[in-house]
């Protein structure tokens, strides 16, 4: 057990969850290794960001188990949350908050620092993101997009988490931002030695940036490896996923 804890950041098993009659995650199991940027596909209401949002407790399961960090998650899950940081899809900032006070937001939750040391904090955060001081009092509208990411990402990092969680980061951006962005998220893992379970259909984020991706689909996960050996899946999904038209075209052009 000691080992598979040491191993292993996310451990989900049996998980069933649904709404009403219909059942989104059908005794899924997956395994998250400690340091490594997994990617989760899959079709448009699949399932993918359910799964996310189970994991941190957002979302209610019917069965199974799920471990973060070698602790079990149970209904409430208060007590790990400073174990993630989650950047949702749209950035999800404060509108009516500055930059600065959207970083600390975290912080004046869970921690009890003087204001000084949060301004450091945040400030530390921005920097750590590619932005600058002069940023930390802008509002959300005067932001760009990859600006609004690099925000949310600042923010999810506030609290030196362990695991980050990344639903569709690269949504929205044109390529350059995208690709930044994945540079980025890069680099933070190897500087911070995070974990980083990331929901994207970005191919370009999957085959750039992610050790390994995990593909789900009827309520499973039916295929996990290096996106080589997800090129190479014989499952119908998968292969319509990265061999149809448009996935050939972005291969090609990334080669």
């Amino acid at each position: 057990m000691g080992e598979q804890q040491e191993e292993f950041a996310i451990r989900v098993r049996d998980l069933v969850v649904g709404f009403g009659r219909q059942t989104v995650l059908d005794h899924l199991s997956l395994d998250v290794r400690r340091g490594e940027i997994l990617g989760l596909v899959g079709a448009s209401g699949g399932g993918k960001s359910v799964l996310m949002r189970t994991i941190i407790g957002l979302i209610p399961r019917r069965s199974g188990t799920i471990e973060v960090m070698g602790q079990p998650i149970g209904g409430r899950t208060q007590g790990a949350a400073t174990a993630w940081g989650i950047l949702f899809q749209q950035g999800a900032l404060f509108s009516s908050l500055t930059v600065r006070q959207n970083v600390q937001f975290p912080l004046r939750e869970n921690l009890v620092l003087s204001q000084e040391l949060m301004d450091e904090i945040a400030i530390a955060k921005l920097e750590m993101v590619g932005l600058r001081a002069q940023d930390a009092d802008k509002y959300p509208a005067e932001l760009s997009g990859g600006m609004t990411k690099r925000v949310a990402l600042a923010r999810a990092l506030a609290l030196d988490p362990p695991i980050l969680f990344l639903d569709e980061p690269t949504s929205g951006l044109d390529p350059i931002a995208a690709g930044d962005f994945d540079a980025l998220i890069g680099t933070l893992q190897k500087t911070l030695g995070l974990t980083v379970f990331m929901v994207t259909h970005d191919l370009a984020s999957l085959t750039t940036v992610c050790d390994r991706v995990a593909a789900l689909a009827d309520g499973k996960i039916v295929a996990i490896g290096p996106m080589r050996e997800l090129l190479q899946s014989e499952h119908p999904w998968v292969r319509a996923y990265f061999h149809g038209k448009r996935s050939q075209m972005l291969q090609h052009e990334m080669r």
